[in-house]
């Protein structure tokens, strides 16, 4: 039985509406797939964008943290550089004042001779040559002239002892061990020869120390090769330095941070 053309319409309409409505749901379905996808894009790239920031922030937060560290320890280093300065200009104020109160020594004439005799002696045990020259100050001559036979007098008669009762230990390398053994003999005979004989002093009348040294003595030998400085300025430039570790503490107490001292 043929359709009528109603029933045509009807079923073309029935189908167009059919064919809408799938064509309605499938765009919403793109619709809804597109926007989740969207929205995870965009929660991808924020989250990236976040972890870019923090971690941005973060190196600049451990930046600023070092700089502060560094400020800190070239403050302190500074701090300490000032407090060193500080210590070393007292060590020098002290040292100073002990150069000046120098002057005072030769007033003392009785000590002052004393000392000349000892500074003489010691120096003598040095050079260990049978003729040496004294350089001293124009003002120190009377009082070196008159102590000149006391000094070869002590200085024999140490002399003498030391020849009794010598011990000398000699530190050399281990290569050289050999060739100072070798010598051992001669130079203790060459010792025994020159401590025999008289040491002769003269003071030297044409040169003089300089008349702003406070005190004591030069000492020149083997034809000016050889000289030895016994003024009270390098005895006391001697003790400073030897001595500079315990002055120091004495002026400023341990420190605590160090471990072993000079």
């Amino acid at each position: 039985m043929a359709l009528s053309d109603a029933d045509v319409q009807k079923q073309i309409k029935h189908m167009m509406a059919f064919i809408e409505q799938e064509a309605n749901e499938k765009a919403e379905e793109i619709d809804a797939k597109a926007e989740e996808e969207f929205n995870i894009e965009k929660g991808r790239l924020v989250q990236q964008q976040r972890l870019k920031i923090m971690e941005y922030y973060e190196k600049k937060e451990k930046q600023v943290e070092l700089q502060k560290k560094i400020n800190s320890s070239n403050m302190l280093n500074q701090a300490r550089l000032k407090v060193l300065k500080v210590r070393e200009d007292h060590v020098r104020t002290v040292l100073d004042e002990a150069r000046k109160r120098l002057a005072e020594v030769p007033k003392n004439s009785k000590m002052y001779a004393d000392l000349l005799v000892t500074l003489i002696v010691q120096a003598l045990f040095q050079l260990v040559e049978p003729t040496v020259t004294l350089r001293v100050r124009q003002a120190d001559k009377a009082v070196v002239e008159s102590i000149l036979g006391r000094a070869q007098s002590d200085y024999k008669e140490k002399i003498k002892k030391d020849l009794v009762e010598p011990t000398v230990t000699l530190r050399v390398r281990q290569a050289d061990k050999a060739v100072v053994e070798s010598i051992l003999g001669r130079a203790q005979s060459d010792y025994k020869e020159k401590i025999k004989k008289d040491v002769q002093l003269k003071i030297d009348t044409e040169n003089y120390l300089q008349a702003e040294t406070c005190g004591g003595i030069e000492l020149i030998a083997a034809r000016g090769r050889i000289k030895i400085c016994n003024t009270l300025e390098s005895r006391l430039e001697l003790i400073a330095q030897q001595l500079l570790p315990e002055i120091r503490t004495a002026l400023f107490g341990r420190n605590p941070n160090r471990k072993f001292t000079d």
